[in-house]
């Protein structure tokens, strides 16, 4: 009985190591397409900083080997971002095996609504949040200066902001998932709304910069975002037994 397990095992991951590797050399095929504009995929992320410095005024490098491995870095995000459906896919394929046919059909949308999600709340972030939250840091600039914003820092603001934005937008599925899978009432996560709203504006506290517009940014579509949840999850049921990993009467795990 230990062999067939052990040899079971080994092949999964020999299977995961597979789809690793086919998932890296897609983002690494990408990455290669991209890089001769690394620059302007670089310019194109500074956009929004860019047209609220004044007339004549631009970023600075302040490394040696920034100004080269910044805009690399984030040609590997980019690169990253297109790949990702391919990158999903390999994962999907790895897992969908072991799971029970209802839980697929609940499972592929979600990985696809979320991942959905977290990309609109990157776009969010880029066309609406830092036009507004640059715009109103410029407005209290003092005349007698003239910024020049470094880019690495630039960049770990605007990866900050991404990834709290693109994490807020997954609010209404992780409020589907814990009333699919009876983890918590509907009725509950109603009462928790003033809880989840104090929790909003921590949270923009904590992951925007030291002002109240880019707080509000954050905060309020968390917020939106929670009641969002609280909609859909009425019309997703819970699974018949209520539990995680229970199957449905019926079920059996197809190949």
């Amino acid at each position: 009985m230990t062999e067939p397990a052990e040899e079971s095992f080994l092949s999964h991951l020999v299977e995961l190591r597979d789809r690793l590797i086919r998932a890296l050399v897609a983002v690494g095929l990408v990455f290669v397409c991209l890089m001769p504009w690394a620059a302007d995929i670089y310019d194109l992320l500074a956009y929004p900083m860019i047209r609220t410095l004044p007339q004549g005024a631009t970023m600075i490098a302040t490394g040696v080997i920034t100004p080269f491995f910044i805009p690399v870095k984030v040609t590997i995000l980019m690169a990253f971002l297109v790949a990702l459906p391919y990158v999903l896919y390999q994962v999907w394929a790895f897992v969908a095996p072991g799971l029970y046919a209802h839980e697929k059909r609940f499972g592929l949308p979600l990985v696809v609504a979320s991942t959905l999600l977290f990309v609109l709340g990157m776009a969010f972030c880029y066309f609406f949040v830092f036009r507004t939250v640059f715009s109103f840091i410029a407005s209290f600039a003092p005349k007698s200066i003239t910024p020049a914003p470094d880019i690495e820092q630039y960049l770990n603001f605007v990866l900050t902001l991404f990834l709290a934005f693109g994490l807020a937008f997954e609010v209404p599925i992780v409020v589907i998932v814990l009333v699919r899978f009876g983890i918590v009432g509907l009725e509950k996560i109603r009462v928790a709304r003033p809880y989840v709203i104090v929790g909003a504006f921590v949270v923009g506290a904590i992951f925007t910069p030291p002002d109240v517009v880019s707080q509000i940014l954050l905060a309020v579509p968390l917020w939106l975002l929670y009641e969002l949840g609280m909609v859909l999850a009425r019309f997703v049921g819970r699974p018949a037994e209520g539990r995680i990993g229970v199957p449905e009467k019926g079920g059996e795990k197809t190949d």
